[in-house]
Order: structure tokens, then C-alpha cells, then sequence
């Protein structure tokens, strides 16, 4: 038989309804329309270019983890890390000394650690 988790109050401050996890559907939807497009968050064709220049020349995956492998046996990159956690628009956004190839694996890994409300913000 399946256990059961207890419901939780949303982490949104000051909204009282109950989830599973996580936030509940209407601060969901609400996080959403805030967060505005990809497009309106710098990822646009520009980005796009910068991208694919950047992976064509660093096609393996340049996290910590995979820069201590031999290249050979390095995963093949697929997304590109701004490493200062600032996208696109901020002032570094289309410097290569910013970026870090990475695979989707990795780059989700990074992000729900390092973007605010992610893994380190959370009590153990």
C-alpha cells in the first residue's frame, strides 16, 4: 500500500491553502504570468547565436564533476550555464567567460541548487 504524505501549507507567505507539495495551483499560476517569456528574459535569437557559437566550441560538459573525467569519457554538453546566475540580460549575459557548458542533467542540478528558493534555501 502506497504512503501517504501530509499535506502542507503553501510556502507562498500569507497563502493559506493546503498541497501535497510545493506550491499550491493558484501561486503556481500566479509565479508564471509574473515570470514574464524566455523572450522578454533575453533569450532570443541573439542568445541563441551565442549559444550555438559557445557549444560548438565547447561541446563537452564543463561542470566541476566532469572537468576532473578524461575528456573521453566527458558527456556531451546540451545548454549553456550563465555562471553568474544572471541570463541574458545581465551585464556579462553574451560573455563567453561567463558561460559553462553543461548537460541538462548537470545544468538542472546547478540551477535548482544556486537560483533563490532552490535546494540550498530549504531547512535539512
Amino acid at each position: 500500500m502506497p504512503r501517504r504524505r501530509a499535506m502542507q501549507v503553501c510556502p507562498t507567505p500569507g497563502c493559506p491553502n493546503l498541497t501535497p507539495g510545493g506550491r499550491c495551483e493558484r501561486c503556481q499560476g500566479g509565479a508564471r504570468a509574473s515570470r514574464g517569456s524566455a523572450r522578454a528574459r533575453g533569450y532570443d535569437s541573439r542568445w541563441e547565436r551565442t549559444r550555438a557559437a559557445y557549444l560548438a566550441a565547447h561541446p563537452l560538459c564543463e561542470c566541476a564533476e566532469c572537468e576532473a573525467q578524461p575528456a573521453l569519457l566527458r558527456p556531451r554538453a546540451t545548454e549553456v550555464n550563465h555562471i553568474d546566475g544572471l541570463g541574458p540580460l545581465g551585464p556579462r549575459g553574451h560573455d563567453w567567460a561567463n558561460l559553462q557548458a553543461m548537460t541538462k542533467a548537470h545544468h538542472s542540478r546547478h540551477t535548482a541548487r544556486e537560483q533563490p528558493g532552490g535546494w540550498n534555501d530549504r531547512e535539512p
